[in-house]
């Protein structure tokens, strides 16, 4: 098989598994008697899902260079954006193959992913995060809901504006002062 022959094969595969990855993402859940959510996926299917984003994450790590100079460009201005969202795209580059790396190599352990969100592609004005590390995928408990109160009719009360009280103010100036201020108005006055 020629080196050109290899390349297009494995875009095929990695197209294939990229285009996968989230249908397998779909799986049902259910609520259990007790408020837990019950996960209906099973164990092999946690793994496989956990394999393909660790792939896809794998794959797809330079597009953070990208994803990050737009972000920090449309943040800050053109410069800035280029050199700092590179090297910001470069770290999280980095980030994201080396959580792919870890998860590929403990795939048979179903735990939670850890770079956010999950692909590039996924949020894209939002910038990746990382969370814990190695957290199982457990079940979890749900809130229970808000019980709404039925809505009564309310009948709006007018609004009435304050009333304005007059302040007298004129024993704040004493006379003389009322006097040199009108002799000044009248003298700019005639000008």
């Amino acid at each position: 098989m020629t080196p050109v022959n290899r390349f297009y094969v494995a875009l095929l595969f990695a197209c294939f598994f990229i285009s996968y990855t989230p249908i397998t993402q779909a799986d049902m859940q259910q609520q259990n008697y007790d408020n837990t959510i019950v996960d209906n996926s099973s164990y092999g299917t946690k793994i496989g899902n956990k394999a393909l984003i660790a792939f896809a994450n794998i794959t797809t790590s330079p597009l953070e260079l990208p994803k990050n100079i737009i972000n920090t460009m449309n943040q800050s201005n053109f410069f800035y954006g280029v050199f700092g969202g590179f090297l910001k795209g470069l770290v999280n580059t980095l980030g994201r193959t080396g959580c792919g790396i870890a998860d590929l190599l403990t795939f048979p352990l179903p735990t939670k992913p850890v770079a956010y969100p999950l692909y590039v592609w996924d949020d894209f004005d939002v910038d990746t995060t990382y969370g814990d590390v190695y957290r199982l995928n457990k079940s979890q408990k749900i809130e229970q809901p808000l019980v709404e109160k039925p809505v009564t009719q309310v009948v709006p009360t007018p609004v009435v504006a304050p009333k304005t009280v007059a302040v007298d103010r004129s024993a704040q100036y004493n006379q003389q002062t009322n006097k040199s201020l009108d002799t000044l108005f009248k003298k700019e006055m005639q000008k």
